[in-house]
């Protein structure tokens, strides 16, 4: 399990490659007047299109990809086998700075700690200091892909637990959104206690309680009426079942059929993403270069598109959606009004063990990269000094005298 640094230096053909296909590219027709309602506007994709063909600036992203300090290992998984793993390892100056995990979803990637890395490593804040991992989940960003059918959540944890140990973090904490909430969920359920300390989502997807799974919860329902948050919740939900969940029928069910298209054609793999990042987020501005830079990762990915969606399947297919159990690991969650599931504040005691809650007035899917700040401050709340999860990690308090 030897570290290797890792720089990335997507060759000149693969570039040109990309261009090729751009200059052939044929757009579809589009209703009058369609706006969002049918899909991305046609004006966006051709703004974009043009932009990724002939003034975007790959090198400049790579620069930016590469002042990141990145290595890759070798990890051994029961059953899979070895795979070579890309993540980023970034430690604070402080030597009792806390070990934090942190894993991304889809249509997210590595460089979702980019914007989280100078805040949460610096030493002089108000709050404790952290030495950061964040891997590529395989088949994402520039990890390895599995190549066998069933890798799912429990090899994932067993990835992110084992990479820690091999980083020499014995006893370590977490933080993650979308399939990085899933996966650390799961990992708590294996690892809790003993080594994962605690962890922290920003998507805390709880479903209605039943008296049978959380009678406290589901007796509180019947007496607290709900708030207008909670209301506004229920919209949003309703909206992303109804509206903008239709990825994840063909993500759970035929992923080697969309394959094709994500890992053919440039454009069909920008529309696919670039409607996420508009849709779930909170009406963030996002520039066309950091759409193309987001999506470019994806295009450029060591195992290419298509590897990063089979995880839907594994998950659904393979039976272990929503099998990962109650744990007495302390939880803290954040809560964005615009992410794509938004509960009650109180239904988050069916997730785990909650012993922080934070409530924010914006802030949508992609919390690390729309609101960094906000992220941080409640990690900071979380594992600072009077915080719910202070001191968890033996030794390690991220105070330089605490």
């Amino acid at each position: 399990m030897t570290e290797t640094p890792f720089t990335l230096a997507v060759s000149d053909e693969d570039l040109n490659l990309l261009k090729q296909k751009l200059d052939l590219v044929r757009f579809p027709d589009e209703l009058e007047n369609a706006n969002w309602d049918y899909g991305v506007p046609l004006e966006d994709i051709k703004r974009l299109v043009g932009r990724w063909k002939d003034s975007f600036d790959w090198r400049a992203s790579e620069a930016t990809i590469n002042s990141i300090p990145q290595f890759t290992r070798d990890i051994d998984i029961e059953g899979f086998g070895t795979l070579n793993i890309h993540y980023v390892h970034q430690k604070s100056q402080l030597e009792n700075a806390i070990p934090l995990l942190f894993v991304h979803g889809w249509p997210g990637h590595f460089m979702e700690i980019s914007k989280l890395l100078p805040l949460l490593t610096a030493p002089e804040t108000d709050g404790p200091s952290f030495h950061v991992v964040a891997f590529s989940i395989p088949g994402f960003g520039f990890s390895e892909a599995p190549t066998k059918p069933g890798f799912s959540m429990n090899q994932y944890a067993e990835l992110g637990h084992k990479l820690m140990l091999s980083l020499g973090y014995k006893e370590y904490v977490g933080q993650g959104g979308d399939l990085g909430y899933h996966i650390l969920h799961r990992q708590v359920q294996f690892y809790g206690g003993t080594h994962i300390k605690a962890w922290h989502t920003n998507f805390p997807c709880a479903e209605q309680p039943t008296f049978s799974s959380s009678p406290l919860i589901y007796l509180q329902n019947l007496v607290r009426p709900y708030s207008v948050r909670d209301k506004q919740g229920f919209e949003r939900t309703k909206w992303f079942l109804e509206k903008g969940k239709g990825y994840f029928a063909e993500h759970t069910t035929k992923p080697q059929t969309i394959g094709y298209s994500l890992g053919d054609s440039p454009v069909g793999l920008l529309a696919w993403i670039y409607e996420k990042l508009v849709n779930w987020s909170d009406n963030y501005s996002w520039t066309d270069d950091e759409v193309l830079a987001w999506v470019s990762i994806y295009w450029f990915s060591r195992a290419g598109p298509a590897a990063s969606i089979r995880i839907y399947y594994e998950y659904v297919q393979g039976g272990e959606a929503f099998k990962s159990k109650w744990s007495p690991t302390p939880l803290g969650a954040s809560f964005f009004p615009q992410e794509i599931h938004c509960s009650p504040v109180r239904w988050a005691g069916t997730l785990g063990n909650v012993k922080f809650t934070s409530v924010h007035e914006s802030g949508g899917h992609f919390a690390a990269h729309e609101k960094p700040e906000a992220l941080v401050d409640d990690l900071r709340k979380m594992f600072g000094i009077g915080g719910p999860a202070f001191g968890l990690v033996p030794g390690k308090t991220g105070y330089a005298t605490a």
